[in-house]
Formats: C-alpha cells, structure tokens, sequence
C-alpha cells in the first residue's frame, strides 16, 4: 500500500515545490512504500535509531515516533530499542529520545482512560473492535450488537476523529437507518450538505439512497445506536473515505 503524505507540499509547496516534491512522492510515495523490501515497522525502526543517532528529537523526530507506533512498535519495545541503540549512538541523545517517546506512548494510556470514561458515561456496552468492517472506518470503532432478532439495533462507538465512509442504504421498498446518539459529541453529513453535530439525546433519520457518514467528532468519543429499517432487497454500498483534509475543515 503506498503511503500518501502531503507534509512536504503544506510546509514548503510554494518556498521549495521540488523539496515537497521528492519529500512527499519519492521519500514517502516510493522509498517508504516499498514493502516487498521492508516492512513499514521495520523502516519505523530504521529511521527513528538513525535520526536518535544525530541528536535529533526535533518534529520530525515525534513524528517518526508517532508512525512507529502506529506501524506496530509497542512501548516495550521502543525502550528495548533506544537502550539498545544507546550504546551505540551515546546515552545524551538516548535520554532526549525517551524524554519524547515518553510522551507519545503515554498517549496510549490516555486513550485507554478516555476510552473507559466513555464506556461509564453510558448505559450500553462500547463492545468489541469493529475489525470486520475496519476497512470502512478511518480510526478505531468498536460494535455491540444490542438486538439481532426482528431487525439489526447495534451501539457503534468512535474513538475521537473515526468516522465511517461516504456510504449509501439501498432498498427496493422501505429500508434506510436510525441513529440515536447515546453518548459523547459527533457529526453526521449528508452529501452536499453542511454537517450536522450531534450530541446524547439527538436522533438522525437517514432516508434509503441518500449518500452520508457518521462518526465522532475530533476531541470526542461518540456512541449512536444504528437502527436498520428494514426493507425489501436492502443493501450498503461502501464508497470513498472522507479525507483527512475534509474532515479537517469542519
């Protein structure tokens, strides 16, 4: 999978166009994707012990930190890994390294403290990782199936920034679905239309064919229970991701 990055062209696209360029097309659109050479947690890995070995623990530095652990490396073994290179790039620049790993894995346990603040916010289980539709959601969701009998009702919740792609419900005759928002601070947007934020007590009713996401606002979990109207030949069609840079703007 090629891995996208546009750092290059909003620091530097109109100072040094051809820097963005080879940042953000050849360093990371070729080099970094590359994963029939080495993994994207092994070039994490790489890159965080090499620039630890110069001294630098500048942004670029948190954010290579910050990729590595989202490409897989865990705090147990960052600390294993920046003792190690220690040895080899000088124990100074190993303590400004953990100084700033420090702080981007402890962001872990605050996500975990939010998560779990959430859950005693309502009464509804926040219940397992969505894994089954993650290829459809940008961020972490998790899925609690509430009634499965007479017609689908699940508690879906988004950790802060998830959101689902742009998607339709289908439906010869009837069909469609219901939110009803149960805890923490969301948005639901209809295609060409300005967003709607939702908050616990709000209820969205999403007519068949009518292109739309949902999911959590930035600095919110969101929980809304999903009703599935139920309907004749009823089907959803998943389509593109709302962007980064989209969701972003609001």
């Amino acid at each position: 999978m090629a891995v996208k990055q546009t750092a290059g062209r909003d620091a530097l696209g109109e100072f040094a166009p051809k820097f963005a360029q080879l940042n953000d097309d050849v360093l990371f659109g070729e080099v970094w994707s590359r994963e029939d050479k080495l993994s994207l947690r092994d070039r994490s890995l790489v890159t965080v012990v090499a620039l630890m070995s110069m001294g630098l623990t500048d942004s670029s530095f948190k954010y290579h930190l910050e990729s590595a652990k989202k490409n897989g490396i865990t705090k147990e073994e960052i600390a294993e890994i920046l003792t190690h290179a220690a040895f080899y790039a000088g124990w100074p620049k190993a303590w400004a390294a953990f100084r700033m790993a420090k702080e981007v894995w402890t962001e872990e346990n605050k996500a975990t403290d939010g998560k779990q603040a959430h859950a005693d916010s309502m009464i509804f289980p926040i219940g397992a990782p969505n894994d089954g539709f993650a290829q459809y959601f940008s961020g972490k969701s998790y899925l609690a199936p509430l009634a499965t009998g007479l017609m689908g009702i699940f508690n879906v919740t988004f950790e802060p920034s998830c959101r689902n792609n742009w998607h339709i419900h289908h439906a010869k005759k009837g069909g469609g679905q219901i939110l009803i928002c149960v805890s923490g601070k969301g948005i639901y947007q209809e295609w060409g239309k300005e967003p709607v934020y939702l908050k616990e007590g709000d209820i969205v009713e999403i007519p068949p064919e009518v292109k739309h996401w949902h999911g959590a606002a930035k600095n919110s979990w969101f929980s809304h229970i999903a009703i599935e109207v139920p309907g004749e030949e009823g089907a959803n069609e998943w389509l593109e991701p709302v962007t980064d840079e989209e969701y972003l703007k609001l």
